[in-house]
């Protein structure tokens, strides 16, 4: 008889044939003292991603595309896990080491803590904006937080509250019991943090350990970065309370310049192009935050909703990257 898994690996996909050829096997290669099962939860795949998937020992669900949801969707997956801890990522994000799960497991130092969170980074590839490089400061430690006394939590402005649960489903570790107890809500966005409000509501702790990392990236054009910003920052001012910051486009033009200029192994014509790039991107973003802000300013939440109601129906995807490297 195999042995229970020590980790329950949940992807939900779609279309992604253009990944999950690395994906997959970056996370079947991972050094561990336990077994690891991969279940993968697919919603009507079009492209080659049930063939590649075939080719590995991964266990495949498959709904139809009307039934995905971020939040009931991974519910699902956790039901059907067999793992003492369960990790949720997605089908274009590659963990970067071999240590990336042990990684996520160090940061349960005690019964106490529910999930860990890993970090995203962009790698310094040709074919990915070099403006979201990954740029260390400091070396990264991990953060604990937890509030016994559940009120403490509750008294803290809806900004800081927002601020310690940037949690984030490309890349987490949770202890499926746990799981189970505070499943994710039905949502269309921001599961995962909501997760770690309920999380922390409910007593335990959260843990974000930025050594366990993947490599993330996502193409935009004006469009899926208008849509991305308006439902992220959408879902914050409805859950949270949050309200985005007004942006200042110029400093961010400022600031894009000066990253640029600094990257000496990317050719001016090259450095042009990101230019433009994420000028158009930040437009958006601008644009976005503005129709929200100018909702909110008038009182009208139902105006609010209603743009969301016409901006989700095409929930955006990720744009498929033509690789150079």
């Amino acid at each position: 008889m195999d042995p229970d898994p020590l980790i329950s690996v949940v992807i939900p996909v779609k279309n992604g044939d253009s990944w999950l050829n690395e994906t997959i096997p970056a996370i079947l290669n991972q050094e561990l003292d336990g077994v690891i099962e991969i279940i993968v939860i697919d919603s009507g795949s079009t492209d080659e991603t049930l063939f590649i998937l075939s080719k590995f020992p991964v266990h495949i669900i498959s709904i139809e595309p009307e039934e995905f949801n971020h939040g009931l969707t991974r519910n699902l997956g956790v039901s059907l896990a067999k793992g003492k801890f369960v990790v949720m990522t997605v089908q274009d994000a590659k963990p970067i080491s071999q240590f990336w799960l042990q990684q996520l497991l160090d940061g349960f130092t005690d019964d106490t803590v529910a999930g860990v969170c890993g970090q995203q980074i962009v790698p310094h590839h040709v074919d990915m904006n070099p403006v979201e490089w990954y740029r260390p400061i400091s070396k990264p430690e991990i953060r604990k937080y937890y509030f016994p006394v559940t009120e403490v939590f509750k008294q803290l402005s809806a900004q800081d509250q927002l601020s310690l649960c940037r949690w984030d489903n490309v890349n987490a570790m949770y202890r499926r019991d746990l799981l189970t107890l505070i499943p994710f809500r039905k949502t269309d966005f921001a599961e995962d943090a909501l997760w770690a409000r309920d999380t922390l509501m409910a007593g335990y702790a959260i843990v974000y350990n930025p050594a366990a990392q993947v490599e993330h990236y996502h193409q935009e054009d004006f469009q899926f970065a208008f849509k991305r910003n308006f439902i992220v920052r959408y879902h914050f001012y409805k859950y949270f309370g949050a309200v985005p910051s007004p942006s200042n486009r110029f400093i961010q033009f400022l600031k894009t310049v000066k990253l640029l200029i600094k990257e000496r192994n990317i050719p001016f014509s090259q450095k042009l192009d990101w230019l433009k790039y994420n000028y158009r991107n930040q437009r958006a973003v601008a644009r976005s935050n503005d129709i929200i802000l100018k909702s909110i300013s008038k009182g009208s939440d139902e105006q609010l909703d209603d743009y969301y109601r016409q901006i989700s129906k095409l929930i955006p995807q990720a744009l498929k990257l033509e690789k150079s490297r």
